[in-house]
């Protein structure tokens, strides 16, 4: 008589079936600020435009009682704001990186599209700037 190999898997209840994807929209933050390499742009302030979009994973869902359960955008923007109060920069490539470096401390994200732009430092355009998107690499170094 032949006799079955079948094992019995016994299933954790605290560990969760499923992963979340989130992304966090913010479009579209202005704000005005000393920002560029020139000697006119370090004069006065200029309106530069700030939009995201940040993935993030969770193993577990949402919870309604605890803002900790999310990653907040009111934070987010806040923190954006924090960086470029007090400090001039050059590049918003420099910029970017400051905003990723700040962000990125959120273990829970890990990519983030960052678009910056200079809305008045061309006539002939609307805007003008870069879009970066930065990724957390999960290979150990």
């Amino acid at each position: 008589m032949k006799k079955n190999n079948f094992k019995i898997i016994k299933i954790d209840k605290n560990k969760s079936l499923f992963n979340y994807e989130k992304k966090i929209l913010i479009k579209d933050l202005t704000l005005d600020l000393k920002l560029g390499y020139y000697e006119f742009e370090k004069e006065k302030p200029q309106k530069v435009k700030f939009s995201l979009e940040i993935d993030y994973e969770d193993k577990k869902p949402t919870s309604d009682k605890d803002i900790k359960s999310i990653v907040n955008y009111g934070q987010v923007v806040k923190l954006i704001k924090k960086l470029t109060k007090n400090k001039h920069y050059n590049f918003l490539e420099t910029l970017a990186e400051d905003v990723f470096d700040v962000l990125f401390k959120d273990k829970r994200i890990g990519k983030i599209m960052l678009q910056i732009e200079k809305l008045e430092i061309l006539k002939e355009c609307t805007s003008v700037g870069i879009q970066i998107t930065k990724k957390r690499s999960h290979e150990k170094l």
